[in-house]
């Protein structure tokens, strides 16, 4: 396979790009007189982490911060807000909540910025302890909320008391639930972001999932008034979705019925996926000629067709280049509902034009933007 070699990324953030070089034998530096590159070329180095050996998961309260105490964290908890852009050209992915939506639905129900940090919980979610008046929202997959054991509404502005206790159970149907607080989780953003990045270990609290006993910082803010997302705008993450794509970018490389089998087949969902990559088994997607090209970039949604037929969608942990080619693209509009797939679920493509996906992604932020919201009495 024609695929240029992945820097690890924790090699690549721990370089040094200012270090001295080494001497010859004689004193002189090994490059005093520096070969140039190619002109156009870029010569910027990847920003380096500073202070995170210090700094992570270890923000200062302020007044009026409050703790939240984990119990038990569930499978895998981890911090994200809306993603770090700008450094796929070094090996670093945006990270970010899989399902989008349902992570700024979350925010808007407690009165935070689209953006602010907060918890992406997968199959099932945590048990924690507030010590102050904040508010929560759940939203996502159907994860069952108790408050002191008592059940509560997902979707829903939920007004906690200090002592209180939350309890995310398994998920009835999709993958991944977000919890947001009032006024966002605090911890010291790297590169520009609070998500957490688990294979990079960057990000987050210390880079990795949340463990028992861990305490999260929330920033202090006013309780917001309640709201609940409308019943008819709840997602449904039940049955076989159909997943929009638009063909390629190198669709010429497999054979029309090949194509086809993608189009008309349905796929199942393996337990193997992750925030990385949703890996499907199904119908053979054949190539014409051959599965191998010269690495390029990948976008979020590629679908990328390994010699073994079976697809696998780039998510928001993806690589920055791959040497597989790539039948078609999800519209951004659904990625989202990939990663709600439960491992053994089935889902279906549908291809639509350019133009086309423009318009269902205008008609979607239309939808979201309308205020399908109900005041809570």
């Amino acid at each position: 396979m024609l695929c240029l070699l992945g820097r690890e990324p924790r090699r690549l953030l721990g370089a040094r790009p200012h270090a001295a070089p080494p001497l010859r034998s004689g004193g002189a530096r090994a490059d005093s007189a520096p070969p140039r590159g190619p002109r156009g070329l870029p010569r910027d180095r990847p920003p380096r982490v500073r202070c995170d050996r210090r700094a992570r998961g270890r923000a200062k309260l302020r007044p009026g911060d409050h703790v939240i105490k984990i119990l038990d964290p569930g499978p895998q908890t981890t911090i994200q807000d809306l993603g770090r852009v700008g450094h796929l050209r070094y090996g670093i992915p945006p990270s970010g909540p899989v399902d989008r939506l349902a992570f700024v639905l979350a925010n808007r129900l407690v009165g935070n910025p689209d953006g602010a940090a907060a918890l992406e919980c997968t199959l099932a979610g945590p048990r924690f302890e507030v010590d102050a008046p904040c508010a929560v929202a759940t939203t996502g997959a159907d994860m069952p909320v108790t408050v002191n054991g008592q059940e509560a509404p997902g979707w829903a502005t939920l007004a906690l008391q200090p002592g209180d206790v939350v309890r995310l159970g398994p998920a009835r149907s999709g993958v991944r639930s977000y919890v947001a607080f009032s006024g966002g989780l605090d911890v010291p953003p790297v590169m520009g972001s609070r998500s957490t990045y688990l294979r990079g270990r960057l990000g987050g609290l210390d880079g990795r999932a949340l463990r028992r006993d861990d305490r999260l910082h929330a920033v202090a803010a006013p309780l917001p008034r309640p709201w609940r997302l409308a019943p008819r705008a709840v997602p449904a993450y039940g049955g076989e979705p159909t997943i929009r794509v638009v063909l390629g970018p190198q669709a010429d490389r497999f054979t029309r019925a090949g194509i086809g089998a993608l189009l008309e087949s349905a796929y199942v969902m393996l337990p193997q996926s992750d925030r990385m990559g949703a890996r499907l088994s199904g119908e053979r997607v054949a190539h014409a000629r051959g599965h191998d090209i010269i690495s390029d970039g990948i976008a979020l949604g590629s679908i990328q067709v390994p010699g073994d037929g079976q697809p696998i969608i780039h998510l928001v942990d993806r690589p920055s280049t791959g040497g597989y080619t790539k039948v078609a693209t999800v519209c951004s509009f659904d990625v989202g509902r990939v990663g709600q797939v439960k491992p053994g679920q089935s889902l279906r493509f549908r291809a639509v034009t350019v133009d086309e996906a423009h318009r269902l992604l205008y008609l979607a932020d239309a939808i979201f933007e309308t205020g399908l919201r109900e005041e809570i009495a």
